[in-house]
């Protein structure tokens, strides 16, 4: 859980770094508007929507939620903070929460897999990698732990590497082994995917 516990600490940083990628470059700031004056500063979504309250501060919100939940905790009270407020305190309650996380909380794979990929998407537009470095997508670990549950992380295969090893729960796919891995990532994917489908139908009124 130390790489999830920096991974949340890195958070308001990178929430901070991407502030100088709200507006594109270029020259986009000498046009013109249509009545003569300077038109509105241009913004880039994706960074708007990540630094917005249903971004970063919303998946720390979200995770917060589903723990105090779980924990039996009231929600917390209406600070009135803005969102850099917002994401610090969620961060910093998450933080409090890392030693029950790792220890009690069966929920704790799906949470890591979840900031990481939060982290990891940030620093990839702040600090684009070079693709090499990033591995190519094989799926999610088909590997279970003693509880019976399925980790889920995401398992890369990256240039030069013999054995696949996942990230979380460390477990080591040596080539021989990959059609086996690939046959399990798939049989998992058509599972996840008909219980979505069987959830969205009963979650669906019948028509009369």
């Amino acid at each position: 859980m130390s790489c999830t516990r920096a991974h949340l600490e890195s958070l308001p940083d990178l929430y901070d770094g991407l502030l100088p990628f709200l507006t594109p470059a270029g020259g986009a700031r000498e046009a013109r508007g249509a009545r003569g004056g300077p038109p509105g500063l241009p913004v880039v979504e994706e960074i708007l929507d990540l630094r917005g309250p249903g971004g970063i501060v919303g998946v720390v919100e979200g995770w917060t939620s589903v723990i105090r939940a779980d924990r039996r905790m009231a929600p917390p009270p209406a600070a009135g903070l803005g969102v850099e407020g917002r994401l610090r305190a969620g961060v910093a309650e998450l933080l409090g929460h890392m030693p029950w996380i790792a220890v009690s909380w069966p929920d704790a794979g799906p949470f890591a897999t979840d900031i990481k990929q939060l982290a990891d998407s940030i620093r990839s537009i702040i600090d684009p990698r070079d693709p090499a470095e990033v591995g190519k997508r094989l799926g999610k670990c088909p590997a279970i732990d003693p509880s019976g549950v399925i980790c889920g992380a995401i398992l890369r295969h990256y240039p030069g590497t013999a054995t696949v090893t996942c990230p979380w729960c460390q477990c080591a796919f040596p080539p021989a082994t990959w059609a086996g891995l690939k046959a399990l990532i798939d049989e998992d994917e058509r599972n996840e995917k008909r219980d979505e489908i069987r959830d969205e139908e009963e979650s669906c009124p019948i028509a009369s």
